[in-house]
This record gives structure tokens, C-alpha cells and sequence, in this order.
């Protein structure tokens, strides 16, 4: 396996919403608005392209699609891969690692008394 890359935060957004449940793409975008607290706000054609690179890189699959009665806007509705999930779990400790260095710094500096 080659070195973690951290991720884009579009596509770490995009695979922590999934890692929660399958979703279409609109409830897709709704959800990466709502974890990001509004700071990442996806439009379609942003979305359509990160999820094809995803499909494409194996992170992300087609789910079987739920049947809403009375809603033919539903289209695809997409599901986190195992290999997804590796891949967000790598970006989680890498995460934690900064933000532990991060914490460590002021302490690591010489007091300038």
C-alpha cells in the first residue's frame, strides 16, 4: 500500500457522510453542508466529479437502490467500499496524529524567561 495522501475535504466529507449510510447525490450534498458546519457546500457537478474519481479509485460503489414511492428524482444512491473505509480510517489517523502534534507544539517550545 502506498504513503497516505491526506484527502481533498470535499472528499473526506463525501466518504464520511457514506461511512454513515447509502445516499443519493442530493442527500449527499445536504449531508457534506451539514458535517462541514456549511464551511464545504458541494454543487453537482463538483459532487458527479468527486464521486466518479471515487468509483473509478474503487472507494465508493453503486448501492442497490431503495424504491421511494412517489419520487422519480431519485437516482443512484451510493455506498462507502471496504476499501473506502480503509482509506477514511487512514485519513482519521493522520488527522489525529496533526492534531496531536499540533497540541504538543506550544509545549515543545522553549520558554523565552
Amino acid at each position: 500500500m502506498k504513503p497516505h495522501q491526506p484527502l481533498k475535504p470535499a472528499v473526506f466529507h463525501i466518504l464520511l457522510a457514506l461511512a454513515q449510510q447509502d445516499l443519493h447525490g442530493y442527500a449527499l450534498m445536504q449531508a457534506v453542508g451539514e458535517q462541514s458546519g456549511g464551511r464545504i457546500l458541494l454543487r453537482t457537478g463538483s459532487l458527479y466529479r468527486h464521486l466518479g474519481a471515487l468509483i473509478d479509485e474503487g472507494l465508493v460503489g453503486e448501492a442497490p437502490r431503495r424504491r421511494q414511492v412517489g419520487d422519480p428524482r431519485r437516482g443512484t444512491d451510493y455506498r462507502l467500499t471496504a476499501r473506502g473505509r480503509d482509506v477514511l480510517e487512514q485519513e482519521r489517523l493522520y488527522l489525529t496524529e496533526v492534531v496531536t502534534l499540533k497540541a504538543l507544539r506550544p509545549a515543545l517550545r522553549k520558554d523565552p524567561a
